[in-house]
């Protein structure tokens, strides 16, 4: 890996990341609605990742095989949980049953997972200041 490959590799876990906490504020906006129907409710997403791999060539002796060149996303599901069924029977959105179905985005989860996100966004930001630092520090070197 070349020393500005850093640059490419911190910038999409940066992207991912900030991708990752869009879908969570998404989820944490849709958190109170309701629905009529099951197939209505709103549904939690979540972004899926990959590590973006590239070949390495027989040309760099002693390194064959794939190295790591950064994140890549796959796309954005919807969780299998089902909605949460409610009995309001003076809510509007109420069936015939009295029952709305509410959406099944677990704000704990979600406000985990914005934490999580946005440490691994900080964590990248120092990975591009620390090689900005040593890029810097080389060409001090020569003077």
């Amino acid at each position: 890996m070349a020393l500005f490959d850093v640059f490419d590799l911190a910038g999409s876990g940066m992207r991912a990341q900030s991708l990752r906490l869009n879908v969570t504020a998404s989820n944490l906006a849709n958190a109170d609605n309701v629905a009529t129907r099951p197939e209505e409710a709103y549904r939690a997403r979540h972004p899926v990742f990959s590590a973006q791999m590239r070949e390495v060539g027989l040309s760099m002796p002693g390194r064959q095989g794939a190295e790591t060149t950064g994140v890549r996303v796959l796309g954005i599901v919807e969780s299998g949980t089902p909605p949460v069924k409610r009995y309001e029977p003076s809510h509007p959105l109420a069936d015939e049953q009295g029952y709305v179905f509410a959406t099944n985005v677990n704000p704990i989860e979600e406000m985990v997972n914005m934490l999580s996100a946005s440490r691994s966004y900080q964590s990248n930001v120092e990975v591009l200041n620390t090689t900005k630092e040593l890029l810097l520090g080389t060409l001090r070197l020569g003077q």
